[in-house]
């Protein structure tokens, strides 16, 4: 399975084929934005694709504040092209979970540490929303489930 940036390198040449500039040039930005990142220190690194996926979040997020911005300017045009790469760049992103599917994480964990014969309390709140996922929408959603079960099950 090829990595997420050698992705990005293929569908590169992919819509420079198809002469699709709008997602040739949001492409070949975010593969500016990697390298720079890579090379940045005083040490080269390379990005795994967790920390590819976390940048392109960031990404996606800036390109659509710049696109609010420009729609209260009333920049209707550069506002569409910013959406226009946010979009590209989303593609590119794994499907958020669900609320449903992050309860559920929640409540595996809570229930495997209740099968390990943990009394649960307070404390345990902590650990169980280190295991909720951070960085989807649902994010927030897991913090509330997790202080609601975490608040029946720990009372």
């Amino acid at each position: 399975m090829s990595t997420l940036k050698e992705r990005l390198h293929a569908d590169v040449v992919s819509h420079m084929k198809d002469g699709n500039r709008v997602a040739l040039n949001a492409t070949r930005n975010v593969l500016s934005e990697i390298d720079t990142r890579e090379k940045a220190g005083q040490v080269p690194i390379h990005l795994d694709d967790a920390q590819i996926t976390a940048m392109l979040q960031k990404e996606a997020a800036e390109y659509h504040e710049v696109a609010r911005l420009y729609e209260e300017a009333g920049e209707s045009e550069r506002a569409a092209t910013e959406i226009a790469d946010a979009e590209v760049i989303e593609a590119y992103l794994p499907e958020p979970l669900t609320s449903e599917e992050v309860e559920s994480i929640v409540d595996r964990t809570i229930a495997s540490l209740k099968a390990n014969g943990v009394e649960l309390s307070l404390m345990h709140m902590g650990y169980v929303m280190k295991r909720s996922p951070k960085g989807s929408p649902a994010a927030s959603t897991a913090r509330w489930s997790v202080r609601s079960s975490a608040g029946a099950c720990l009372s």
